[in-house]
């Protein structure tokens, strides 16, 4: 018998945080009250798994959306309460296995003197999974300064156009000259002028790899491992830059068939050894959810910092 298909939303109403935000220093100095509304969309699948086994681990938790929201509003300052309804539906997306999201933030005691109750912003998005940055960058948004940045086989540029959107200027390697022709669509669409593609073969020269500017105050690798690359990396570091890095452990091997080849994934605390003289900021390997799908990957993931 086949199951029919149920649709439904995850409603969150009026989740209440201390948030610095504004857009002058003055505003951001005080913590004021910020209010915010969800609207989820439930993936049907999951839906069914829930209805059908009552039990949390096959359902969305709303208690650890409702966390994170927490979490990434009162963790740092904003200027714009755009910029900070776009974070959280990011956030959600990166986290969560939820296909599309509306969102109400608003500022629930605003310093105007003819408002009295709240201002704010509603947006919706739907999900692309392709399109979604590195939850390792979201959830590390608050280290995130205006600068250089390199991003390493950047593919279609879901982590550069993410950085260029945080306001670095971003290079974007790749050797495929088609993913790079896509990045730079999409950074047209969004009206983003500060990335530049770059076709380069990483592991096809014979001499010392040179990047096309250094140093960089962010690198960014994400599932991408050459071995060798590693030295350049950290020479093309600025001082106080950051490397963000992750790819595959040999576990995702094991359970999974990939990658393909052993080689192109990481040993247990290799990472750390290849980035001997950074800084660690935080490191963590093993098992987690790949993004929005139900299915899981096994993966070292570091945040390293060049001392000054």
């Amino acid at each position: 018998m086949r199951i029919p298909r149920v649709d439904g939303q995850i409603v969150i109403e009026h989740i209440e945080f201390l948030c610095n935000i504004g857009v002058t220093a003055d505003e951001r100095r005080v913590r004021q009250p910020v209010g915010v509304d969800l609207e989820l969309d439930y993936p049907p699948e999951w839906l069914a798994a829930a209805t059908s086994s009552d039990r949390i681990e096959n359902a969305v938790d709303y208690s650890k959306i409702v966390q994170r929201v927490v979490d990434v509003g009162s963790g740092s300052e904003h200027q714009l309460i755009e910029r900070l309804a776009d974070q959280l539906i990011q956030v959600i997306f990166s986290e969560f296995p939820v296909t599309a999201a509306s969102i109400w933030v608003r500022k629930l005691a605003p310093p105007l003197s003819a408002v009295r109750q709240s201002v704010g912003i509603k947006l919706s998005n739907s999900k692309r999974s392709s399109a979604n940055p590195s939850d390792l960058l979201i959830q590390y948004a608050p280290l995130l300064q205006k600068g250089l940045a390199l991003d390493v086989a950047a593919g279609r540029g879901r982590n550069a156009l993410y950085l260029a959107e945080c306001g670095y200027t971003v290079d974007a390697i790749d050797r495929d000259r088609a993913a790079l022709d896509e990045l730079m669509k999409s950074a047209t669409e969004r009206g983003l002028t500060t990335v530049t593609p770059v076709a380069m073969d990483l592991e096809g020269g014979h001499g010392p790899i040179a990047f096309p500017r250094s140093p960089y105050d962010l690198i960014a690798v994400f599932f991408y491992l050459y071995r060798p690359l590693f030295p350049a990396l950290i020479a093309a570091l600025a001082p106080g830059g950051l490397l963000f890095y992750e790819t595959f452990l040999i576990d995702n091997h094991e359970r999974h068939g990939h990658p393909r080849r052993r080689e192109f994934c990481l040993a247990h605390n290799e990472l750390l050894r290849l980035a001997q003289g950074l800084r660690v900021v935080s490191y963590e390997e093993g098992e987690r959810r790949n993004g929005g799908n139900a299915a899981s990957i096994w993966t070292a993931r570091l945040v390293a910092k060049k001392e000054c």
